[in-house]
């Protein structure tokens, strides 16, 4: 008594199909297919964006400048 059968689950699902309605359903799931598949882009999107290249480019750019920079210090100490 405790289970649903089949029997039971096709009642419930001609219950709901007649107080909704077809076309009614049919925009709930688009809705939550739709919902949900924008959440996976934005899960995908935020894992892509952690090591940003403009951040890369940068830091190679400063690491750059250090190796060219000149030890004024250095070059009026020797003169």
């Amino acid at each position: 008594m405790g289970s649903l059968s089949i029997w039971h689950w096709l009642i419930v699902l001609v219950i709901v199909m007649m107080v909704f309605g077809t076309k009614k359903l049919k925009n709930i799931g688009t809705d939550l297919g739709s919902a949900v598949k924008g959440f996976k882009e934005g899960m995908r999107d935020g894992d892509s964006a952690s090591p940003a290249p403009a951040d890369k480019q940068i830091a190679a750019q400063s690491d750059a400048v250090r190796k060219d920079a000149i030890d004024v210090e250095a070059k009026e100490k020797s003169t």
